[in-house]
């Protein structure tokens, strides 16, 4: 691995709170600032496909076959829109049977963090997009990532499971006795719509939440069709649209990144 690689883990424990936004969105920020960016696609429903205009592949080219007893050390890597500093690993259906192999192979809660060590991505940032359940590939994740982002929908179930979440990570980390363990980098505010009275609501408790909890709360995430415009077309919303005001949601999150690169420091 390259020295101070960061490799940040987007997780969640509901679907739909803009994981993948979150990823795609995060990598092109950082690619626009010269950072070199490997996005993992970890869910089997392939969203990471959909946001970056990609063919879906088959098993032997994407995360299944890195993550396979026989693999060598070839990551099959397609560049996302044809810009130089982002590369996609890709996702596949075949990801849950995998999962489930994971559980009785030895050492299967670190065979991405064993990848990325015996086979170091040559980026400066690795991006995971995990899937929306805390089981094996969410805890690979953990176990693989410096630091770690949390997308939270303005919504009370997402809202009374962010401590859940927390415990769950902790325990994980806990479990598998990861030193360093990854900090919880930030939660995230997404699919903020501003006239909706609950969404409202909702953001004005979250800084007391996130004290307590000890997480940095990030500026929100619009909710905005324009997301699915672009993704529709297999762009991110800087390049669809590069004048619309949501392109703006992520400078801050990229900031504290870049920061680290620029530093040499982990997350």
């Amino acid at each position: 691995m390259p020295k101070e690689q960061i490799v940040i883990g987007i997780i969640a424990n509901a679907g739909g709170v803009g994981k993948s936004t979150l990823a795609v969105h995060l990598a092109y920020e950082l690619a626009k600032h010269h950072i070199s960016v490997g996005l993992i696609d970890l869910d089997p429903q392939r969203a990471l496909d959909v946001f970056c205009g990609l063919p879906s592949t088959d098993l032997e080219h994407s995360i299944v076959g890195v993550l396979a007893k026989e693999f060598t050390g070839n990551w099959a890597l397609v560049p996302a829109w044809g810009h130089p500093n982002i590369e996609v690993c890709q996702g596949h259906p075949s990801m849950a049977k995998l999962a489930d192999d994971l559980v009785i192979r030895r050492r299967g809660e670190y065979a991405l963090a064993d990848r990325l060590k015996s086979h170091p991505l040559k980026h400066d940032v690795v991006i995971l997009d995990c899937p929306a359940t805390m089981g094996m590939i969410c805890e690979n994740a953990i176990a693989a990532s410096t630091g770690l982002l949390v997308p939270i929908q303005l919504e009370m179930k997402s809202i009374s499971g962010v401590a859940d979440l927390v415990e769950w990570t902790i325990a994980i980390c806990d479990e598998l006795k990861l030193d360093p363990r990854p900090q919880i980098f930030g939660l995230v505010p997404s699919l903020y719509d501003s006239s909706r009275a609950i969404h409202r609501q909702y953001l004005q408790q979250l800084p007391e939440i996130t004290e307590q909890l000890r997480i940095k709360l990030y500026p929100h995430i619009r909710d905005s069709s324009e997301f699915k415009n672009s993704s529709a077309n297999g762009l991110p919303l800087q390049k669809y649209r590069p004048n619309h005001p949501a392109c703006s949601d992520f400078q801050a999150i990229a900031e504290d990144i870049i920061k680290l690169v620029k530093a040499g420091a982990k997350i």
